[in-house]
């Protein structure tokens, strides 16, 4: 961990932002980033500047204040990829210390014994109850912390069968951990990802368990059977890359890397040549994300030509990627719709019915995406013509809804109608908030960007002040 970064750069860098991308989206020279970078604000951000600066990390205008005065953080902040937390230091009467696996690093949280036994919690070691006076974090060795972390979050959604069974298998994973339990742990994932998106998913948000269920399986890898050890990495794969996906929609795009990372390395070491070329797909779209139409193209090639059997909607969404990466490079019109017209014919492909990867891929989705696609291109409206054919709130999830939604607002403004990109964007705004997406609010200050010939419309103004909240 780099102590040297200034709190501007921990938070620049938290917020996946190189300092050219963000000197990029600013339109300023990328030296002045640095500068800030390096702890100089003798010459600040322009007033000007300081709300969309403040947009971009997700703070406050107030917080912006702190990060150029040099104030740490007192939340839990991410410098080089490691998480910092408080320490904690005292131990509320009755609690035993429970540890919660972050990013697969253990933190200590204080939970109340009486609470944990109603829950149908088995019985937990005598050692995570310090004595009285003692430092909480002392007495627990890494390995301990490790062992046990997973009762805390991926136990709490398994039936009390498989909680003792998890127990049992990170006591002596090479006797307990069979494919059964593997069996039952990727049902888990799967009905995290039946729930991803919806209203409910705020009240058992799915974060936690799949990364418990995750730290179970990088803790037990090395001690299963063999003939376990394969099963357990592909499921490992398939949650590292859900993972990433939930940390893009939380906005935290350096660990959605991370993860999608991890999910590749898994991935060659099963040899799960297709899942490999899924997850470069998800770093493609990630990549649109950033707005790094580079990037984004050679990740979609790479998906179209690596030497892996795809299923059809899956190339077909990568020969989408390309017509949008080309479209924002500058691409004719012609080229951009022979892609998409690839993509369709993909799309059309009868596939193996055994076949789940991709499986959300459908005519709707293609459409929105063809529809941003025309936008990139310079044809606004030809997309806001799409939306409002095909985006209809019982096709997606309310998440997907509000999001899609930010997308149509931002055709809508390059179209010249600023009044209802601003009503659009407000009642995406309100989806975003009702489900906590922070890829839909970033989606939304770029409208509010498009909106600025009109900012002081009465219902973009609305807008604005709703997105800077």
């Amino acid at each position: 961990m780099d102590e040297e970064l200034s709190p501007f750069a921990r938070r620049r860098a938290a917020m996946g932002l190189s300092q050219e991308a963000l000197a990029e989206r600013l339109n300023i020279d990328v030296r002045t980033v640095r500068r800030w970078d390096s702890g100089d604000f003798v010459k600040g951000p322009q007033p000007w500047i300081r709300p969309k600066l403040a947009r971009y990390l997700q703070v406050s205008l107030e917080r912006l204040d702190e990060l150029l005065s040099g104030e740490p953080d007192e939340q839990a902040a991410v410098v080089d990829g490691e998480v910092v937390s408080p320490e904690v230091t005292q131990v509320p009467p009755g609690a035993v210390m429970l540890p919660v696996l972050v990013d697969g690093k253990p933190v200590l949280l204080p939970v109340d014994a009486t609470t944990l036994a109603a829950k149908g919690f088995p019985a937990l070691p005598g050692a995570l109850a310090p004595a009285a006076g003692e430092d909480a974090m002392s007495p627990l060795s890494r390995r301990s912390l490790l062992k046990f972390s997973v009762l805390s979050s991926a136990l709490p959604a398994l039936d009390p069968e498989a909680h003792q069974q998890v127990a049992a298998a990170m006591e002596d994973a090479r006797r307990y951990l069979d494919s059964d339990l593997v069996g039952k742990l990727r049902n888990q994932l799967g009905r995290c990802k039946a729930g991803d998106g919806s209203t409910d998913a705020l009240k058992t948000p799915p974060l936690p368990i799949v990364l418990g269920i995750l730290g179970a399986i990088e803790q037990s890898a090395r001690e299963v059977q063999p003939a376990v050890r394969r099963e357990l990495l592909v499921l490992g794969a398939e949650c590292a890359e859900f993972a990433g996906w939930l940390y893009r929609d939380a906005g935290d795009l350096v660990r959605a890397l991370f993860w999608h990372d991890r999910a590749i390395e898994w991935t060659q070491v099963t040899g799960d040549s297709a899942m490999q070329g899924y997850v470069l797909l998800k770093k493609a779209q990630l990549a649109y994300d950033e707005r790094d139409p580079h990037r984004m193209l050679d990740l979609a090639h790479a998906v179209r030509t690596g030497s892996w059997a795809l299923p059809y909607r899956v190339q077909a969404e990568a020969a989408q990627q390309v017509a949008r990466a080309e479209a924002m490079l500058g691409a004719s019109l012609g080229s951009v719709e022979r892609k998409l017209s690839e993509a369709w014919q993909l799309l059309g492909t009868k596939e193996s019915s055994d076949c789940t990867m991709g499986m959300h891929y459908n005519d709707t989705l293609l459409t929105m995406q063809m529809a941003v696609c025309y936008s990139e291109a310079g044809k606004p409206r030809r997309g806001v013509e799409l939306y409002g054919q095909s985006l209809k709130e019982d096709s997606f999830s309310p998440r997907d809804y509000g999001f899609f939604l930010s997308w149509m607002a931002g055709s809508l403004a390059l179209a010249g109608e600023p009044d209802e990109a601003a009503k659009t964007g407000m009642e995406s705004a309100r989806r975003a908030a009702g489900v906590s997406s922070q890829r839909t609010h970033r989606e939304l200050t770029r409208v509010v960007d498009a909106l600025a010939p009109w900012q002081n419309r009465p219902a973009v103004k609305e807008l604005q002040a709703t997105v800077d909240r």
